[in-house]
């Protein structure tokens, strides 16, 4: 018996595409932007020649694929859910534990993000994700505001050290994103590395 490729059914353009991207993220996570045509195609079910009739090229797609991905909109609603009640030390160890699994988790796609899109390759998309992160850190700086009375540094200076702490930790050179924790990251940042006066170090 003949074996044939499996087909999908026909999708409207617009469904067609998102069947495209949905097809590319998880295969940009393996890969990265060396991802090929004829994987994304397997992996869609099409012919490698249908990619071309919905995106003009495969960064075309990749691109689209990325923002699709690094959408933060399940992030900001994570953080919006933080109680406002809480204790700022409490609050910024969930904020630290939300933004350093975003950072994880997509450490690959946010690669491929600054090759492709923060290079040039898009300048809409480039626009999109530095919005992005201009909102997170909004969202992050309007978290820390209620107790700026009780901080030296003003919250948007102490939001932006939250974000470089966490995203160094997921992906610079001297990270260790296993080791990560919130709570020592937001001790680091509250009450510096000196061992307060009166106590003893064990």
């Amino acid at each position: 018996m003949e074996n044939k490729r499996r087909r999908v059914p026909a999708l409207a353009p617009d469904e067609r595409r998102e069947a495209l991207i949905a097809a590319t993220i998880p295969l940009l996570h393996e890969h990265g932007v060396d991802v090929s045509t004829r994987q994304i195609a397997q992996a869609a079910g099409v012919a490698e020649g249908t990619i071309f009739g919905v995106f003009e090229t495969k960064t075309a797609l990749v691109v689209c694929s990325v923002i699709k991905a690094l959408d933060p909109q399940p992030t900001f609603d994570a953080l919006a859910a933080i109680d406002p009640a809480a204790p700022l030390r409490a609050r910024m160890i969930r904020a630290a534990d939300l933004v350093h699994d975003r950072f994880t988790d997509n450490a690959q796609l946010m690669t491929a993000a600054r090759k492709l899109v923060i290079a040039g390759a898009d300048p809409d998309a480039a626009a999109r994700l530095s919005r992005n992160r201009e909102v997170l850190h909004a969202a992050l700086t309007e978290l820390i505001r209620p107790d700026a009375d009780q901080l030296r540094w003003r919250p948007a200076a102490v939001a932006a050290l939250l974000l470089q702490f966490c995203g160094a930790s997921a992906y610079g050179p001297y990270g260790d994103p296993g080791n990560f924790s919130g709570e020592e990251t937001v001790s680091l940042l509250l009450d510096g590395l000196l061992i307060p006066r009166g106590t003893h170090q064990c």
